[in-house]
């Protein structure tokens, strides 16, 4: 397996940190038969890579071993923020046979953090997730890693994540706080249970803790943009909706 330097990792804030323990914390207590997640959004920019990459690191931490696969063949962006490093090869070369999988799994110096970086843009990414190589990748590494997760395209734009999910155990979408209407989250929600996949729940992201708490001028409590664990649902649950609390049955 070839090594990785990461660079410039974040030290969360207190909020941050809190909120991926928890996110952590409850995909712990999920099951475990729970192994494989995909992590998705409705559309670009509502951080999902970075929550994807965070909760892998998170769950390293605690001791589990964790292979991070960034499966956004269509607009990548995971590598680049995360190393300097040219060459790398990934998931597009490895589903297309063009390098072996060993080969495209990068080692990383936070302790039991793997990762599979998305590769070369293809002309068929959907083709390529939902070919029997993506469910045979899945397969073999299920029973090498404690944790799998699956950084997936926005569903509320391409089909790949539903796709992806019917390989996998569950899958959390990644709300942006105020940006997301009640009818598309609704539509991604509908969509991830076609595939027929659990939903574990959503993320909440980029929260203005002013609003929140009140308007407190306080730095410490009034610090705003945090991402944080908004809900978290053992099941599918048809009549639960996709933004706002939710609840074990």
């Amino acid at each position: 397996m070839r090594k990785i330097e990461l660079v410039e990792l974040e030290q969360n804030n207190y909020f941050m940190r809190e909120a991926f323990n928890t996110l952590r914390t409850n995909i712990l207590f999920s099951g475990k038969n729970i192994k494989t997640i995909v992590i998705t959004s409705c559309l670009a920019h509502e951080g999902k890579s970075t929550i994807s990459f965070e909760t892998s690191r998170s769950l390293a931490e605690s001791g589990k071993k964790v292979l991070l696969i960034d499966a956004d063949l269509r607009k990548s962006v995971m590598a680049s923020r995360l190393t300097k490093e040219r060459g790398i090869t990934g998931l597009s070369q490895v589903l297309s046979g063009q390098v072996p999988t060993e080969q495209s799994i990068y080692q990383t110096q936070v302790e039991g953090l793997d990762i599979l970086f998305a590769g070369p843009y293809p002309p068929n990414p959907t083709e390529l997730v939902g070919s029997p190589a993506f469910k045979e990748l899945i397969e073999e590494k299920r029973d090498v890693y404690d944790y799998i997760i699956v950084d997936a395209p926005p569903l509320g734009l391409v089909i790949d994540a539903a796709v992806m999910a019917t390989v996998c155990d569950g899958a959390v979408v990644v709300i942006n706080s105020g940006h997301i209407k009640y009818r598309m989250a609704q539509g991604v929600k509908e969509q991830l249970e076609k595939s027929g996949t659990r939903i574990l729940g959503v993320v909440l992201n980029q929260i203005d803790r002013k609003r929140t708490i009140g308007g407190s001028s306080d730095s410490y409590y009034g610090s705003k943009y945090e991402s944080t664990y908004y809900g978290y649902n053992g099941t599918s649950d048809k009549k639960s909706s996709p933004v706002g609390h939710t609840h074990k049955k």
